[in-house]
């Protein structure tokens, strides 16, 4: 479980809600064409994106390098604005992605060196509450190969059901290495309902239904330009 810090200054707790920001809309205006022009994505099932109005949820999928996050921006809607669970403690190193987190502040602050933190589940459960998004990588960190999954933390399900809203499976494949112009594959699974789960089986069934979305990987032939600088730029 990922927890807030405590010892970070309460201005550093930035705003959360469903309103996407000036600066977010500019990020999003400027890093989508340059995305889209890095990569080719190739998106399956969008028509479970949930798109009706103040409908928010749980985004969840694997998480394999930095384009992860930038894929789901990529893909679902500007609003309710999507939040992503951050490490300020390792942000303050790469300043780059530290900026641009910073400001579109769309974010929560957390770190991986403590457990069981209330705060963090209170800064989850607000977001939600006034209708925000929430994006988590429930396996806590990259993944080791294309293709693999590994267990998920159950934080993710805590926070869906106390807040009654669906989590999203998404699968994402070709991320691990990218160079420029890869074929990054997107997969959109249907909203879990949350109403009578239990953490520990909605837990289960999340990860099953990630990991059925999730292909074969067979690594592309021919030339792989740029790959070690586009794999390595965050």
């Amino acid at each position: 479980m990922l927890t807030v810090d405590a010892s970070l200054p309460q201005a550093d707790l930035l705003p959360v809600g469903p309103r996407a920001t000036i600066p977010y809309r500019l990020v999003r205006f400027i890093g989508i064409p340059l995305l889209r022009l890095a990569f080719n994505f190739e998106v399956h099932g969008r028509e479970n994106i949930p798109r009706k109005h103040g409908t928010n949820y749980i985004v969840i999928a694997n998480h394999l390098n930095w384009p992860d996050e930038f894929a789901l921006l990529l893909l679902f809607p500007i609003e309710p604005r999507l939040h992503f669970l951050a490490d300020p403690t390792m942000l303050v190193t790469r300043k780059l992605q530290w900026f641009l987190v910073r400001t579109t502040g769309g974010y929560v602050p957390v770190v991986r060196s403590r457990h069981g933190d209330p705060a963090l589940f209170h800064h989850v459960d607000r977001c939600l509450e006034v209708g925000g998004a929430i994006a988590i990588f429930p396996e806590g960190n990259y993944g080791p190969d294309e293709g693999g999954l590994m267990q998920f933390h159950k934080g993710f399900a805590h926070f869906a059901i106390k807040a009654g809203v669906p989590v999203v499976p998404v699968g994402l494949s070709g991320t691990k290495d990218v160079w420029f112009r890869k074929k990054i594959k997107v997969f959109v699974g249907e909203p879990i309902p949350t109403t009578g789960q239990d953490p520990a089986t909605l837990t289960s069934l999340a990860f099953e239904r990630v990991k059925a979305l999730i292909p074969q990987y067979q690594e592309p032939a021919g030339p792989k330009p740029l790959r070690r600088f586009l794999t390595h730029l965050f």
